[in-house]
């Protein structure tokens, strides 16, 4: 019965989450991995053979993941700009600066407002109409999470071992849960609860509206991958070389995978899609994870390490490599239908909505593909 009621949970949510061209409407793609349940998945297909629409050079490097909501991309910089660019043209429509580093936390927006992290540890909310400070609330150190907004609340994690809770309309402490580890991931979130995974080797359910611990699964393993959730499992990978499927009803690890013979880090977050979870590997493999079973379906190997997370457009998986080229890969065997060398090292992952994806390279270059 467990076996059937997982089968089952799958198949509804890939309905759910992976449509097909002209069966859902097109939306927006207003956080890191697209949504709160952090499946990667995009509302929208490319073209076949996607071109470049425009590019915008932002003179210094680019870890964070690019939100794209009412016609504009937003992007954090590493120099600590958080730009705001017109998404038909690129040009800047304005810029506001962070005062630190940005790092691999990416902007996050939500009833008008755009929220980041910094590597001072500062969270900001600026206003998404013309790029002025709303407010402003301090961890102890840097932020590499990204925000998700639900319920009136912003959650973020920090390395400072907290994850916290703020009121969305003035940045006050609502709670703050403390971990026995740095939290680099973010926080995926449904029906209430906020589950994070961290350096500590716990993964965790919290209770976004009091902060109250609901459950926590020991998972033994290092973790800066965010966690993906499919019907009752959660599924990411670890610094001890493995991927993890945990059962959120049993509340246990169901099945690890590991690449036999390469032990490398698996920094990159899975995306979902046909019943197999999808993410890359330090080992500079894309890995394709049957997701009930944990059984390899299919591999891919890129020239340098994969931390770029993938995003399904359609039937097909983009993803990018610190190798400089961003891939198209065929959804059910792994095959490349289509790549594009940017000369520069991708480790931010692909934002797509509206028939584009946008990315931004090592090298401080914004791409838009159409």
């Amino acid at each position: 019965m467990n076996i059937m009621r997982h089968r089952l949970s799958l198949f509804l949510i890939a309905a759910l989450a992976l449509p097909l061209s002209g069966q859902a409407p097109d939306v927006d793609w207003s956080q890191f991995r697209g949504n709160p349940t952090l499946t990667g998945v995009a509302q929208t297909s490319l073209s076949e053979d996607p071109q470049i629409l425009w590019t915008y050079d932002t003179g210094d490097a680019i870890d964070s993941s690019a939100a794209i909501v009412d016609g504009r991309v937003y992007v954090g910089v590493g120099n600590g700009d958080l730009i705001a660019l017109d998404f038909d043209t690129g040009e800047l429509i304005w810029t506001y600066s962070t005062g630190s580093f940005i790092g691999e936390s990416s902007p996050t927006v939500a009833n008008g407002v755009v929220y980041i992290g910094d590597l001072d540890g500062l969270l900001h909310a600026v206003r998404a109409s013309n790029g002025e400070r709303v407010w402003t609330f301090a961890t102890q150190t840097e932020i590499k999470s990204s925000a998700v907004v639900t319920d009136g609340v912003v959650l973020i994690g920090s390395y400072d071992t907290n994850l916290y809770a703020l009121e969305e309309s003035t940045g006050e402490l609502r709670w703050k849960v403390q971990t026995d580890g740095q939290l680099h991931a973010t926080p995926a979130v449904r029906d209430g609860l906020a589950y994070v995974a961290g350096c500590d080797g716990a993964f965790r359910a919290i209770n976004v509206a009091d902060g109250t611990e609901e459950y926590q699964i020991f998972v033994a393993a290092y973790t800066g991958a965010s966690p993906l959730l499919v019907g009752d499992r959660a599924y990411f990978g670890t610094y001890e070389y493995e991927v993890l499927g945990l059962d959120l009803t049993a509340r246990e690890v169901v099945w690890r995978y590991s690449n036999p013979g390469r032990e490398f880090p698996f920094y990159s977050s899975a995306a979902y899609v046909n019943g197999m979870i999808v993410l890359g590997g330090r080992d500079r493999i894309v890995h394709a994870i049957d997701a009930e079973t944990g059984e390899g379906r299919w591999t891919f190997t890129t020239r340098a390490r994969v931390d770029s997370s993938p995003v399904v457009s359609g039937d097909r998986i983009f993803v990018g490599s610190s190798d400089g080229r961003l891939y198209g890969l065929d959804a059910d065997t792994g095959e490349s239908r289509w790549e594009f060398n940017a000369g520069a090292a991708l480790t931010a992952s692909p934002s797509i909505a509206h028939g584009r994806l946008v990315i931004g390279a090592t090298d401080g270059v914004i791409y838009a593909f159409e």
